[in-house]
């Protein structure tokens, strides 16, 4: 499968006087890996990183967060004689962003045995795909009764107030609304203009994270938001009431991985952990945990978990990629105007 869903920079460099401060005494068995937290985080530990690597020694050192951070500390490091991190966990997109600002370490293939039956279409030499989702709908059946089969159904009136969209997912929403306005990823005034629309007459309520938009759509506060395939089915496997559609405008594709740093110290602890992620008796039971897809065809996905998760022939045509460059010069630009305009005005 081809993909291009990439976001990027115009990163402000700030800590510096912090950097490059990793002792040196930690680095034969010591992996520092920075990653998103909640239970994405859980779930890395649960499946991959404790059983392959902690009991067999290794000592995970975790930074958590959001992405922004993950990118301005990686760019501030590329020019020290040592950086700090080994592995930092992203989408594509931000990889994308680090790449062409000279900060990633190439990959060696050879030294992640486990990436062979990887779709050899979705190797990057600076970024190893991991997982990856389509960004759908997901709405809660009782409370919505009229058939949901777009993107735009988020933008009638009659739910008011029941709509809900994620901050830390400005990028996708921004991208569904340019979808929205003239069915291009790429519109940018088409996208701000469709927003400010949406805000006007739905007033869309605004969460941080995927966990506090979960606990809206059970507490009824929302009843429907446009969220990846695979959080839709996390959330039916939690209990909460909540269908998942596959928009007919055509879902926009998500791929989530990691890098290594261009100044990273062990590197060799770097491509063990490359090469864990892609376990397949471990992905296996990750994915049975989180839907999200993986990218090496070694992992057993028959039966019902499968067939939640893949997707047909006719949405795989209907995916939409974003062209890396575009998104390499401009997302900045979305973000400010995300920011300042959209989230205050």
């Amino acid at each position: 499968m081809q993909r291009r869903q990439f976001v990027g920079a115009g990163l402000t460099l700030v800590g510096a006087g912090t950097l490059g401060m990793r002792p040196s005494f930690a680095q034969e068995k010591r992996i520092v890996v920075m990653n998103w937290g909640g239970d994405w985080n859980a779930r890395t530990v649960k499946h991959i990183e404790e059983p392959l690597l902690e009991r067999n020694g290794w000592t995970i050192a975790r930074e958590l967060g959001e992405q922004p951070p993950r990118l301005t500390k990686i760019i501030a490091e590329r020019r020290l004689p040592r950086g700090t991190v080994d592995i930092a966990h992203l989408g594509e997109a931000e990889a994308y962003t680090l790449q062409v600002n000279e900060a990633l370490e190439k990959l060696d293939y050879s030294r992640i045995p486990n990436a062979a039956t990887m779709v050899p279409s979705m190797k990057r030499d600076y970024f190893l795909p991991w997982l990856y989702s389509g960004w759908e709908l997901v709405y809660n059946p009782e409370k919505i009764t009229d058939p949901v089969t777009a993107y735009a159904d988020m933008w009638n009136p009659k739910y008011a107030g029941k709509i809900g969209v994620m901050d830390s997912n400005y990028g996708n929403a921004m991208q569904t609304a340019s979808i929205v306005a003239s069915g291009k990823m790429n519109d940018f005034e088409g996208a701000k203009k469709a927003l400010l629309d949406w805000k006007k007459a739905v007033q869309p309520k605004v969460y941080p994270s995927h966990q506090q938009a979960q606990a809206a759509i059970q507490s009824d506060d929302i009843w429907m938001l446009a969220n990846y395939r695979a959080r839709g089915l996390q959330w039916a496997k939690d209990g909460t009431k909540v269908a998942v559609v596959y928009p007919k405008e055509g879902a926009i594709y998500q791929v989530f991985g990691a890098v290594m740093p261009a100044r990273v110290i062990n590197k060799d602890g770097a491509y063990t952990y490359l090469n864990a992620l892609l376990d397949p008796g471990a992905l296996a039971n990750l994915c049975a945990d989180n839907f999200y897809t993986p990218t090496v065809t070694s992992v057993n996905l028959s039966g019902e978990i499968g067939a939640k998760i893949s997707l047909t022939p006719a949405q795989t045509a209907a995916l939409h990629y974003a062209d890396q460059d575009y998104w390499a010069k401009n997302i900045t630009a979305w973000l400010g105007w995300w920011k300042k305009e959209f989230l205050t005005s």
